[in-house]
């Protein structure tokens, strides 16, 4: 028999993940006395000390460890019914999470969704606009957009056409620095929006002379980025079909052979028999593949 609120576990649970009170109360949206109370309910429930304070940061006890895999298992076991409940339904209506980059979900998810909302006005659509990866195992997320197969066997995924990306800058940074050429890039500066030394691993295979010199600027944004070059601070990647929409920027390095990535549409298989996401997803995958 359940003695307890399974709401407390799940917050027990995001405690756990996250390493603080406070952390997990943002992860959930709650306010942090809520849940301390909410630990403090499930300790008397089951008559056990989950955590100890430290500071700011909380460690599971030894008896918190032991239930930590009982709770995950409970957490996945609530995620699947969910999930298989949203698949049964045939009703084209309703919300839709997706998620993608930045830079697709502000130029390229726009205009497809206004097409799809007139087929289907009733639906929600929540674009998430996340360079990092949503969890579409935990309903994080229902559609999502990604550069890489997922590997997870209750995920399906349709490859779409791959991206074609290239260096591009500024007329005004050409202007004040020169055309850069692969060979000897000096102090042209290189605006990244991953961690550096990702880009490098990137970039010298390809046979650019670069060091860590070569990005001073960086962003964590891919907006951010965007407007960097577009400022002339320096040249940026981007894929070309996003560039296109700028008259401001132009490709350059261009004795260098684009970079292409794949582009991959991805669901949970559950929800694959939902018509609203079934109508969603189909309507993305067509759209992005032209």
């Amino acid at each position: 028999m359940i003695t307890f609120d399974w709401n407390h576990a799940r917050t027990f649970l995001k405690v756990a993940e996250e390493g603080s009170l406070s952390a997990a109360a943002r992860a959930l949206g709650q306010t942090q006395p809520t849940v301390s109370r909410q630990i403090a309910g499930l300790e008397q429930a089951l008559n056990v000390t989950l955590f100890e304070r430290t500071g700011r940061s909380v460690t599971l006890t030894e008896a918190g460890e032991s239930l930590l895999d009982h709770v995950r298992a409970m957490a996945s076991g609530a995620n699947l019914l969910s999930l298989s409940a949203s698949g049964q339904s045939q009703s084209v209506q309703g919300l839709v999470r997706v998620t993608a980059s930045e830079l697709t979900a502000a130029f390229l998810l726009p205009p497809l969704i206004a097409s799809l909302i007139r087929q289907a006005p009733l639906l929600d659509i929540d674009i998430m606009a996340d360079n990092g990866l949503q969890d579409l195992l935990r309903r994080e997320a229902d559609i999502a957009i990604r550069h890489a197969r997922p590997e997870q066997p209750n995920l399906i995924a349709r490859r779409l056409r791959d991206e074609t990306l290239r260096f591009y800058a500024s007329h005004a940074y050409v202007e004040a620095n020169g055309k850069p050429e692969a060979g000897g890039l000096g102090d042209h500066q290189i605006i990244s929006y991953v961690e550096v030394d990702r880009m490098l691993g990137y970039l010298l295979p390809a046979g650019l002379d670069l060091t860590r010199a070569n990005f001073r600027l960086s962003a964590s944004s891919q907006f951010v980025a965007l407007e960097m070059a577009r400022n002339g601070l320096g040249m940026v990647i981007l894929p070309d079909r996003i560039a296109g929409k700028f008259p401001d920027l132009e490709p350059v390095l261009t004795d260098l052979d684009p970079f292409t990535i794949p582009t991959w549409l991805v669901t949970h298989r559950e929800l694959r028999t939902s018509r609203r996401i079934r109508l969603v997803f189909d309507h993305i995958a067509d759209s992005l593949s032209e």
